[in-house]
């Protein structure tokens, strides 16, 4: 296909695939594509899939159809994880033309240009082992806040998922790299950077999931990587999106407790405050370092903002079990919640767990954790009422409004101003 000229993108899932859907949006504009909104007419459709949950698998299907129903002839292209677990799957639904596994996405113009509408769906995909390389990612949509991707892939084996299926070994960007990534995001005016990977704690092995030290001569690890960072000019604050709390070392939280550019703000999945549902996870913790973890944060830093990924309804979750979460995250001195529905993935271990919690029940206790947590927001909230913090604005004007971040998450909107876009305010909340 040689006249397609604009290209629409959509992103399920995570912080990295937004920073990937944004870097082939970049390579395909250099290659003479112009982009269009996903509610427009587009003579391509880029959909980058999540498949952590049944919801994200489901999403992809019901957006095709929307496309077919729009632009009966635009070539729609899949990638993602869903792309890669599911490429049979995905390729039997009518209106696809395009699969693209993991070691494909960033050669997505190739494909395209060797398409055409009335071919069967064409997958270019390969076992999960074969891909190895590292591509740096960053999304600039606005330039505010930026998702940096320095690493990729994951060596855990929990017993629920299907990310290392999808995503490959662990892998990452040279420090070197992610330092010449983060002046050129300060060059083109973002203010703040959000680190991203999919386990970011994990970083420090090379493209190929050998230590960094055989390309660079010196081993690099997340605590390094963060001191560089650190004095780079230009950008005035990085957040750390998400971190395993065996990972999330006491020096890691003393450096960002004493960094003048590291918010106090930490992301640190959970998923159950039952060290018997741990276990059973395959989680690499238990319930008792979690909480020391927190208690070191909350020390060091009172006003840090701390979010947790909490799943219910895992198999073999009674309801003993599941109030174990419950009252461990009652007590706990965190601020937000992301509850995730249990929900069975072809391939993983816990199918094997029994019993087998009812769907209405996993939706009952998703919904009495969310409640927690909105409790615990408001509660975090009020903690600072009074105070004054620097907000950082984003360029969005969205119905005469704008809506911006204290440096410790707190989500503050106000009537929209010009002159704060970008830009950091003393704010009394």
């Amino acid at each position: 296909m040689h006249s397609a000229k604009t290209v629409a993108f959509h992103t399920l899932g995570c912080k990295l695939n937004y920073s990937e859907t944004s870097s082939i949006s970049r390579l395909m504009e250099r290659e003479g594509f112009e982009k269009k909104e996903f509610t427009d007419v587009a003579d391509v459709y880029v959909i980058n899939t999540c498949s952590v949950t049944d919801n994200a698998d489901k999403e992809c299907r019901q957006l095709v159809r929307r496309i077919q129903r729009k632009a009966p002839e635009s070539l729609v292209v899949i990638t993602g994880c869903y792309a890669q677990l599911k490429p049979g799957e995905i390729a039997d639904i009518p209106g696809v033309d395009l699969v693209l596994g993991a070691a494909e996405k960033f050669n997505i113009v190739r494909h395209i240009r060797e398409l055409s509408k009335n071919d069967a769906a064409k997958i270019c995909s390969c076992d999960i082992e074969e891909v190895t390389g590292f591509h740096s990612s960053y999304s600039i949509n606005d330039r505010t806040r930026t998702f940096l991707k320095v690493q990729d892939g994951c060596d855990y084996t929990c017993s629920f998922c299907t990310i290392p299926m999808a995503r490959g070994k662990s892998r990452s960007a040279s420090i070197d790299a992610v330092i010449e990534d983060a002046r050129s995001l300060a060059a083109s005016g973002a203010k703040e950077i959000v680190l991203t990977g999919i386990n970011l704690g994990d970083f420090g092995k090379g493209p190929d999931g050998n230590a960094a030290a055989a390309i660079t001569g010196r081993s690099e690890n997340f605590y390094k990587l963060i001191q560089e960072l650190d004095q780079v000019e230009g950008i005035e604050r990085f957040r750390i999106s998400s971190i395993e709390p065996n990972l999330l070392g006491n020096e890691i939280i003393e450096f960002v407790a004493n960094s003048k550019r590291f918010m106090p703000h930490f992301h640190i999945p959970l998923q159950s405050g039952s060290n018997t549902i741990l276990g059973a996870m395959r989680r690499r913790y238990k319930r008792e370092l979690y909480a020391d973890r927190v208690g070191h944060i909350k020390t060091l830093m009172p006003h840090c903002c701390i979010g947790v990924d909490v799943i219910v309804g895992f198999p073999g979750e009674t309801d003993a079990y599941f109030q174990e979460t419950y009252d461990f995250l009652h007590q706990l001195d965190v601020s937000y919640f992301h509850v995730f529905t249990y929900s069975e993935r072809a391939n993983t271990h816990a199918l094997s767990i029994q019993p087998v919690v009812p769907v209405p029940l996993r939706n009952e206790r998703n919904k009495i954790l969310r409640n927690l947590s909105y409790m615990k927001m408001q509660y975090f909230e009020q903690q600072h009422s009074g105070q004054t913090r620097k907000v950082l604005f984003e360029n969005h004007n969205k119905n005469g409004m704008m809506e911006g971040y204290t440096d410790n998450y707190i989500r503050i909107s106000t009537p929209h101003r010009t002159e704060w876009e970008n830009q950091v305010i003393d704010w009394k909340l």
